[in-house]
């Protein structure tokens, strides 16, 4: 299987992990999705939305929020925790909304699965003028001694999980946008040791390797769970993030 390949088989691999993705998957803070929402904005896209962790937290602030994700299964688990948000099959690279129809778009945790080439562009046509492009990723916080321990266990991959990493320091946007703004924000997300496995679970890069080396990597993150010191015997984990937040405006 060529790369080109694995990273569509990975892609594609979200609608079999729905489950575990919605019981796993953290939220994002409070401070990141206002920093990236402009004042005055309405209506909002969440481009590449999953099962609505944004969602939720959006529509949780009284605003309109249009969804948009590729995966009917993802679809479906965001349309039961959001009831009446409107739930779109599409793409960055084909948003099904009109020209100049909302007021920001974020995407969370998810740009890197797109063609910035073709995204760009798309993403430009759906926003207002001066409208806002929003990106965040969550990413574990490896200074604490056992997350360090988690990170090396995924690391048993064949590495692609990387790029997630690599895009989110440096995501390309450009033209017609203007400058990038960077923020991250550091946080505690606190969850059960099956929503730890859950979460591990739900990544591509895990859910798409050869069945025994899947085994393996969660024996070891169960392995982790019962013997290090900071999590042996806790009903509940609390594990760092920091969310590393990118917005950049179109021309008025």
């Amino acid at each position: 299987m060529t790369t080109d390949e694995r990273w569509q088989a990975r892609a594609a691999s979200f609608g079999a992990v729905a489950d575990a993705y919605e019981r796993g998957r953290p939220p994002y803070p409070a401070e990141a999705i206002g920093w990236l929402i402009p004042a005055g904005a309405a209506h909002v896209l969440d481009l590449g939305a999953g099962t609505g962790k944004l969602t939720r937290q959006l529509t949780g602030r009284g605003l309109d929020v249009t969804a948009v994700e590729p995966s009917e299964a993802m679809r479906e688990k965001l349309r039961q925790a959001v009831p009446g948000v409107r739930a779109l099959d599409g793409t960055g690279e084909r948003i099904p909304l009109p020209d100049r129809s909302v007021d920001a778009v974020l995407v969370a945790q998810a740009w890197h699965w797109v063609d910035p080439a073709r995204a760009v562009p798309e993403v430009a046509r759906v926003l207002r003028p001066g409208g806002q492009l929003g990106l965040l990723w969550n990413i574990r916080d490896e200074r604490a001694d056992w997350v360090a321990g988690l990170g090396t266990i995924l690391r048993q991959s064949d590495g692609a999980h990387a790029v997630s990493g690599t895009v989110s320091a440096a995501p390309r946007v450009g033209p017609p946008f203007g400058q990038l703004e960077r923020r991250d924000v550091g946080w505690v997300h606190h969850l059960s040791p099956d929503a730890l496995v859950d979460m591990v679970s739900s990544r591509s890069y895990v859910s798409t390797m050869p069945p025994a080396d899947h085994d393996k990597l969660l024996n070891d993150l169960r392995h982790l769970i019962r013997t290090h010191p900071a999590l042996a015997g806790a009903g509940e984990i609390a594990l760092p993030y920091v969310t590393r937040c990118w917005r950049t405006r179109l021309p008025a």
